[in-house]
């Protein structure tokens, strides 16, 4: 898959299974990953530079980006502005 304009393709880190104590967390109660891999990433818009790169670990919003399923693996599709800084 090949993102176009800003946009960028994330991989999310898988939520957590157990707490720091060890009580393990039922799937209702896991909160969405708020971090993950970029794999892909689209030519820019309007002349400007992407500033992530493939490979990068990145924290975006809560809520943001489009949830996909490709071959069996969840990704997320936003544009770059939603990424809130690279790890």
């Amino acid at each position: 898959m090949k993102p176009i304009a800003d946009r960028v393709l994330i991989k999310p880190a898988p939520a957590d299974e157990k707490t720091k104590g060890g009580i393990i967390i039922p799937d209702t109660a896991k909160e969405k990953p708020q971090r993950g891999e970029v794999v892909a990433v689209g030519p820019g818009k309007d002349g400007n530079l992407m500033t992530v790169n493939v490979g990068d670990i990145v924290l975006y919003g809560k809520y943001s980006g489009q949830e996909i399923n490709f071959e069996g693996q969840d990704y997320l599709i936003m544009r770059e502005d939603d990424i809130l800084v690279i790890i």
